[in-house]
């Protein structure tokens, strides 16, 4: 009787085990709370953000091509001149000393090429003297005689004609005096302002070499023609194109945007990267300098401003978009085959290989059961991604949260929360 009562209890113990097994796993299918938004068409565009500085599109750093000190400066910073203006005038002391120097030289250059002149032409007449001699009367004039006339005189033409290099030689050189000596006045090589002065009067001006760059005087730009210079992520660069549309805010203009257009896209990244003995470079991020014209720079604007630009990099008009927070990568499930030959030959992995991740987004089915649907996608808006491929208008998907996606697995029950389909 005992064995009995124990039977009936155990019996007992199961059926409610089994209630409470059955009651956990009908929780369980009340599922994860996600949220979900249906498939539809939308407008993107791709936008690529970096940030940069605002720069005049023609500026001229002006050095020096002489070394002396600077005695008359003539204009301040902010100034605006025009092509050809008088900006600062270095000692020409030096100069002016070189250039009469030089005016010397020719002047006695072209003295001793008078007197070579006159040699040459008593030895030619020498020559053609004894030469008429040696045929009226061979007796009288030998052939040494003869052949001593004419090299007398090719001595003289030769002296001649090195006091005429001579002559050409001292005229070069008053040349590069006077060039040199004209130097020692800067001029304004276009019409803009004066954005930037670094020397003051009685300061010297240096030379540059190929170890030192020499002083940069001042700068001048026309500012009429700005352009934002901004340094754009090795991973961006390849989406921009010349002829982008761009919008750009400037720090100091909050409350305006200005648009332009991308005129100029690095081929090289800025300063060259890190590259080692091995030609491997640093972990370090690479980016590269994009120019973008502004099309219409107020007077006020100035050079060295901060600038943001999004560069619009593509549109796509009405295509299938998802929530970019509804990508996530999955390792697709791969379907047991049944034993027995099946007529196709298996293709190993290889040791150790594993399937790749794929993107995809969870589909919502019926009784809210999701499965994995791989997708492939096009450009990135600001917060939708262009489906390509691998989804249809109209189904639902789960789009959030974060933490429900990335713990989501295919077969699972989910509830879905108020759907966002905007």
């Amino acid at each position: 009787m005992n064995k009995k009562k124990a039977l009936i209890a155990g019996a007992i113990v199961i059926v409610i085990a089994a209630f409470v097994i059955l009651a956990l796993r009908q929780g369980q299918r009340g599922g994860t709370s996600v949220r979900t938004e249906t498939v539809q068409r939308r407008d993107l565009v791709q936008v690529v953000t970096a940030s940069g500085r605002i720069r005049p599109h023609r500026r001229v750093e002006i050095q020096a091509d002489v070394s002396g000190r600077i005695v008359n400066l003539r204009v301040e910073e902010g100034d605006l001149v025009q092509r050809g203006d008088t900006l600062l005038i270095i000692d020409p002391a030096t100069f002016i000393a070189a250039v009469q120097r030089a005016e010397a030289a020719i002047a006695s250059a072209q003295a001793s090429a008078a007197q070579a002149k006159a040699s040459r032409d008593q030895a030619e007449r020498l020559l053609r003297r004894t030469e008429r001699i040696h045929e009226d009367s061979p007796e009288l004039i030998s052939d040494q005689q003869l052949e001593d006339a004419q090299t007398n005189y090719e001595v003289q033409e030769a002296l001649y004609q090195a006091a005429l290099h001579s002559v050409e030689q001292s005229r070069a050189n008053l040349r590069e005096a006077r060039d040199r000596l004209a130097k020692t006045v800067i001029l304004a090589p276009m019409t803009g302002r004066v954005v930037r002065l670094n020397v003051e009067e009685g300061e010297t001006a240096i030379v540059g070499t190929m170890n030192n760059p020499g002083t940069v005087l001042l700068t001048v730009a026309d500012l009429s023609e700005m352009e934002a210079v901004v340094e754009v992520d090795e991973t961006d660069v390849p989406q921009i194109e010349l002829g982008d549309s761009a919008v750009i805010e400037i720090d100091a203009f909050p409350d305006r945007t200005f648009s332009g257009r991308v005129t100029e896209i690095g081929h090289s990244s800025i300063q060259g990267g890190a590259a080692g003995l091995s030609g491997l470079t640093s972990d370090q991020s690479v980016d590269f300098e994009v120019v973008i014209r502004l099309d219409d720079p107020p007077p006020s604007l100035r050079t060295d401003l901060s600038a943001t630009a999004d560069v619009i990099a593509a549109t796509r008009d009405s295509v299938l978009a998802v929530p970019i927070i509804a990508l996530t990568l999955r390792t697709p499930e791969t379907e047991e085959e049944p034993p027995g030959d099946t007529g196709t030959e298996e293709i190993p992995l290889g040791d150790g290989a594993e399937p790749e991740e794929v993107e995809g987004v969870f589909v919502v089915g019926e009784d809210n059961v999701v499965s994995f649907r791989p997708v492939t996608v096009g450009i990135a808006g600001r917060d939708h991604f262009e489906i390509i491929e691998g989804l249809e208008e109209g189904e639902v998907i789960v789009a959030g949260s974060f933490q429900a996606i990335r713990d989501l697995e295919a077969g699972e029950t989910v509830k879905p929360e108020t759907s966002g389909n905007n």
